[in-house]
């Protein structure tokens, strides 16, 4: 394959021993365009016309402090297909944190594991002192990407197409956008949340699909709180106020720790276009959930799922590196035990019921977008190497008969995150693809693997070469040419 290089950043990063600065976490250097990839197995299906955006995390610098992997700089990989070829790109995303360390040659923010009186500037985030990386999340609205930091950030546009930055999103409030703003393809719009550390804690808000900010509320909170995720319907958004999160008395000595409390789960229920006066709060049993998946209206209720942890504070792992313990525990699906999880919160009477839904450990799943905020059947979930935060293979499951299926990766071969690509002119809910990414630790590359969403215990039905290494990261999603071109698909 033809690559086409760009110029290099300034890299200080000096190699270590750290366990998220090597093997499938190894940041990856060089930014590349290459126009026509090789296909290794199978073939492009040809009624793929879309983009696949995976948002990584690649250290620059070297780190003040103690690294995490949410700490690195955000990445952006597309890979684009149309007419049976494909061709790949990746771009950093061009944040004003990594403009700044560019040109001061090295770290300026610590990170989520180090203390906030580290950094030699004032940070961003949330948490207020860190570098907001742009590193979790990637979505596609209004016809362009928007990049998206964990603990709130301002929101980075590119080009879907070509990568180009487009800066900072206009209309980011003052707390930012945090991870996870959620995209229906039906209207355009986009729904997102925010929270701080000052009151009223936490904001909603709405962008149409010509990227007009709408509506933008308080979502009063008793205190700080650490929301990862939401999830919406035709109707409703819906938002948490979860018990994990940081310990006042520790918070107030300016130490972020976090603890669960003895505290109910909370959910707020939204109208879309409401009020603050209009919020219905719920509550659940206690837990913590990183992930929501779908959520529709049924009869009187709200259904919402999602991923139950089981232990949202795990204990130190014990084998990890010294001074790494707990980031080593908290990143482990083995340690916390998510679990899909079903809630329905009774408009008419005010009450929840909970029920679970599978007692494997699953998380970071994906459904076919063109179901969001209706009722829907499928799920993709994803399972994890015990241990370490890296994908070893896919779960499809079959909400409505209980069924699964499974396709898991050989021993040194890593996944991504895999959006559901409908095929053109699908019949069906599940009649379409999942595209993954593939770190293989083996052989030393990577490659885009194709699974027909159908039949995913058959294995890939197509292989394509990509011209580096990856480094692992959070979140992907899949853009539609013909979603990105009208910016509605209603």
């Amino acid at each position: 394959m033809k690559i086409e290089r760009l110029p290099a950043l300034n890299y200080t990063l000096a190699p270590s021993n750290h366990p998220y600065l090597n093997g499938a976490w190894t940041p990856l250097r060089e930014e590349v365009d290459v126009a026509d990839l090789e296909v290794i197995e199978g073939e492009i299906p040809a009624d793929l016309d879309g983009v696949y955006l995976r948002n990584t995390e690649n250290q620059i610098h070297q780190p003040l402090g103690r690294y995490h992997p949410f700490d690195g700089d955000g990445m952006i990989h597309q890979i684009s297909f149309r007419g049976g070829r494909a061709s790949y790109r990746n771009r950093f995303v061009r944040t004003r944190g990594l403009e700044a360390e560019q040109e001061a040659a090295g770290s300026l923010w610590g990170g989520l594991a180090d203390s906030p009186k580290l950094g030699k500037r004032p940070g961003f985030g949330a948490q207020g002192a860190l570098k907001d990386s742009s590193s979790t999340d990637v979505v596609v609205h209004a016809g362009r990407v928007l990049s998206t930091f964990y603990q709130c950030g301002e929101g980075y546009r590119l080009d879907p197409e070509t990568l180009e930055p487009q800066g900072i999103e206009s209309w980011t409030p003052i707390d930012g956008i945090s991870a996870h703003p959620k995209v229906d393809e039906a209207t355009g719009e986009l729904l997102f949340f925010n929270y701080s550390k000052h009151a009223p804690f936490m904001h909603y808000g709405e962008v149409d699909r010509h990227n007009r900010l709408t509506n933008y509320i308080a979502v009063p909170l008793p205190g700080p709180r650490l929301p990862h995720d939401m999830a919406f319907t035709t109707n409703y958004a819906i938002l948490n106020d979860l018990p994990l999160f940081w310990d006042p008395e520790l918070l107030a000595r300016g130490i972020h720790a976090v603890r669960m409390h003895d505290l109910p789960s909370r959910f707020a229920i939204i109208p879309r276009h409401g009020r603050t006066k209009d919020i219905r709060w719920f509550e659940a049993a206690p837990t913590y959930v990183l992930h929501w998946m779908n959520a529709y209206e049924e009869c009187n209720e709200i259904v919402l799922d999602g991923y139950f942890q089981e232990n949202p504070t795990p204990s130190p792992r014990a084998d990890a590196p010294p001074g790494y313990e707990n980031m080593m525990a908290y990143l482990d699906e083995h340690g916390f035990r998510p679990k899909l999880h079903r809630w329905r919160f009774n408009l008419a009477d005010g009450t929840t019921r909970e029920e679970r839904l599978d007692d494997r450990l699953v998380e970071f799943g994906v459904f076919n977008q063109r179901y969001s905020g209706r009722k829907y059947r499928y799920v993709y979930s994803t399972v994890t190497k015990p241990g370490w935060f890296l994908f070893t293979g896919f779960v499809k499951h079959d909400l409505e008969t209980g069924e699964s299926w499974e396709f898991n990766l050989p021993a040194g071969r890593y996944a991504s995150e895999a959006p559901f690509a409908p095929r053109a002119d699908a019949v069906a809910e599940d009649d379409g693809y999942l595209i993954s990414f593939i770190i293989d630790e083996n052989a030393g590359h990577s490659e885009c693997v194709i699974l027909d969403a159908r039949r995913i215990e058959a294995g890939p039905i197509c292989r394509i070469a990509l011209p580096h290494k990856l480094c692992s990261g959070t979140h992907a999603c899949w853009a539609d040419r013909k979603f990105i071109r009208e910016g509605a698909l209603g």
